[in-house]
């Protein structure tokens, strides 16, 4: 199954400003990544072609990185993805900027079902809490959305999971 899945959100700032964003990705004060409310993305080295790394059970590398304006991770998990996600900025030229978050990949076996009935409502929730910190960083009143009622669901039992002595042994 084919898997194009796109997020975007003008954002009143430079693209400057906004590229920065994506320029700190799994650092120390990476102010993107929504790592207060869901698993942190974390790399083996600083952003750039070739860190390895993931958030959760997704796992991948850096593919592709253009300073400012472009981070491409390439999918090695969980097991048919076959595919990658990217945080772009367009509109190098304008305020304001736009941020977008696209995966494109191909989900295979498994990921079938896993894509649309976990990954991907959790994926959407995580991409906009990202999209909206990223409005706040750069000046923007907040507008948070709230999770759909099956997103929470998935948290709860995902934490029940976590907190399992199954899940520690």
């Amino acid at each position: 199954m084919r898997v194009v899945n796109v997020h975007e959100r003008a954002i009143a700032a430079s693209a400057g400003r906004v590229g920065a964003l994506i320029d700190g990705l799994a650092s120390d004060d990476d102010q993107l990544w929504p790592w207060d409310r869901w698993p942190a993305m974390k790399l083996d080295r600083p952003l750039g072609v070739g860190a390895v790394g993931g958030h959760g059970p997704v796992r991948y590398f850096v593919e592709a990185y253009e300073p400012g304006r472009l981070a491409r991770f390439r999918f090695t998990g969980p097991r048919g993805f076959d595919g990658y996600h990217e945080y772009q900025v367009d509109d190098l030229d304008s305020v304001p900027a736009r941020l977008r978050h696209a995966i494109d990949m191909h989900a295979r076996g498994r990921a079938n079902l896993t894509w649309p009935m976990v990954f991907g409502p959790l994926h959407d929730a995580l991409i906009e809490d990202s999209l909206e910190r990223a409005a706040v960083r750069c000046g923007m009143p907040p507008q948070p959305r709230a999770w759909s009622p099956w997103v929470r669901f998935l948290r709860w039992v995902l934490a029940r999971l976590r907190a399992s002595p199954r899940a520690r042994s």
